[in-house]
């Protein structure tokens, strides 16, 4: 696996993965790998994290049972990195429904294709400032690659994917196919990481969007919300760890990520009322 270096052998041939690429995205992995531990699964969980995480950021993930894998940063050309450097990109493509916070790093996130350099024979990612609130199991059974919809103001948004969560099989030939198509000349994926994979599967399955219910639906599509159906829910732009202008609107979901982040108990999202 070259250019990972695991902490602890594999103990199984399924893993749930995410990928921390700082302290904050470490916060949101302890939440998220409490809510899959809640949830049941006997899957690895599996972190991915770059050397921008400090040893005392990830020692509660190795608490939780997290297998710790450090991953370089893919060997990208310069003139790809200065593409895809975070004042670049948001200047030639800027985010105009929500904010991304200061600790995002657009380039880090091409990070998660190491994946498919992992030793399982099944693999479902999921973004760190996501929340499992059912089990998400059956999702091992499903064929690479599939993904739900970008769908977080508007029925139009089903012709594109969310990265946030896929599935995948990981194999180190894929892996290369992907190096091979994702530093070309003139290279500029819009959205990174997921704009490049729903290019490079254009055939992409597409998940119910309850596997991947972007928290935005909250308050602009709320006829689409209902909590006993939601298996993953996902804090896209603005986290809820943060403080900022959306957190009045967002108060039930950001309450339920504090439980999930904390030690105590955690309310049975099914009971809870839709907006």
């Amino acid at each position: 696996m070259s250019g990972l270096r695991p902490a602890a052998p594999a103990a199984s041939d399924r893993a749930y993965v995410t990928l921390v690429t700082n302290a904050d995205f470490a916060l949101g992995a302890r939440a998220l790998l409490r809510s899959l531990r809640l949830s049941g699964t006997a899957a690895d969980l599996v972190v991915l994290h770059t050397g921008g995480v400090a040893a005392a950021a990830l020692a509660p993930l190795a608490g939780q049972g997290a297998r710790l894998v450090e991953t370089d940063l893919l060997p990208t050309s310069a003139a790809f990195n200065a593409a895809h450097a975070r004042d670049a990109l948001h200047g030639a493509a800027p985010f105009t429904k929500g904010e991304k916070p200061a600790f995002h790093t657009p380039l880090d996130n091409f990070a998660k294709l190491r994946l498919w350099q992992l030793d399982y024979d099944r693999a479902v990612f999921l973004d760190a400032d996501t929340l499992v609130l059912r089990n998400i199991d059956t999702l091992f059974d499903y064929p690479e690659f599939c993904a739900a919809p970008n769908v977080y103001e508007s029925l139009a948004d089903f012709h594109r994917m969310n990265s946030g969560v896929f599935t995948a099989r990981p194999d180190p030939a894929t892996f290369e196919a992907m190096l091979a198509r994702l530093d070309v000349p003139g290279a500029f994926w819009r959205r990174t990481d997921q704009t490049f994979l729903q290019a490079y599967f254009p055939d992409w399955h597409g998940l119910p969007v309850t596997f991947n219910t972007l928290q935005y639906v909250w308050f602009n599509l709320p006829d689409l919300w209902d909590w006993p159906s939601i298996r993953v829910l996902h804090f896209q732009y603005e986290k809820p760890w943060q403080d900022h202008d959306k957190l009045p609107r967002l108060k039930p979901l950001v309450d339920l990520w504090r439980a999930y982040a904390g030690d105590g108990p955690v309310p049975d999202p099914a009971t809870l009322p839709n907006p």
